[in-house]
């Protein structure tokens, strides 16, 4: 029984280092990414996390017929300084499709408490419909639960879906993990996407 387990041992850990996330994804599948801006940079904050979107990028176009990458973000006034402005110049320079919209600030009139908006969940939603037919797999950034129907539609489509996400933190829906056909955390590939 002994030898056997030495057998197994070196097998087991080359096969949970190096192969096991290649079994979520195929090379011969046309893959997009769909990243939520908002959700995914607040799970890699809490995270503490600094991702380094090429090697992001990278990843995923090693394992898979990479189609395209969008991004997410509702945008600040121009005239306002943000650090979000000059990740987007970086993005959009570097592979990415950059969606975004300007923030509209609201004035609650009983409380006078003014609060920025911003939501792209629409956006995502209409541009992951309307890639599927040309899809095989669609990876979302996110772990925001108002994305459920948009899986269901478009695995309705024939497009398998992975979610990536981390359970660590409040940032993950469980009805989103479970409507995914397959949850990657954030946890599994940290070294593969994360900065030195």
């Amino acid at each position: 029984m002994t030898s056997i387990w030495l057998f197994i041992q070196p097998f087991t850990e080359i096969y949970t280092a190096s192969f096991i996330r290649d079994i979520f994804m195929e090379k011969t599948e046309r893959c997009a990414l769909f990243i939520d801006g908002s959700n995914f940079n607040a799970t890699t904050k809490l995270l503490n996390i600094d991702v380094d979107y090429l090697k992001l990028l990278h990843f995923f176009r090693s394992r898979s017929t990479f189609i395209r990458a969008y991004y997410y973000t509702a945008l600040p006034d121009p005239s306002e300084q943000s650090p979000l402005r000059k990740l987007i110049d970086f993005l959009d320079y570097n592979g990415y499709m950059i969606v975004s919209k300007l923030t509209r600030e609201f004035t609650n009139h009983q409380t006078g408490e003014k609060r920025t908006k911003g939501n792209m969940d629409m956006e995502l939603a209409l541009d992951m419909l309307k890639l599927a037919p040309h899809l095989d797999h669609a990876v979302l950034f996110s772990g925001d639960g108002d994305f459920c129907r948009l899986l269901e539609d478009v695995q309705g489509k024939g497009v398998r879906v992975t979610v990536v996400s981390s359970i660590k933190t409040h940032m993950l829906s469980d009805a989103l993990r479970r409507k995914a056909d397959e949850f990657l955390d954030l946890d599994e590939i940290v070294t593969s996407i994360a900065r030195q």
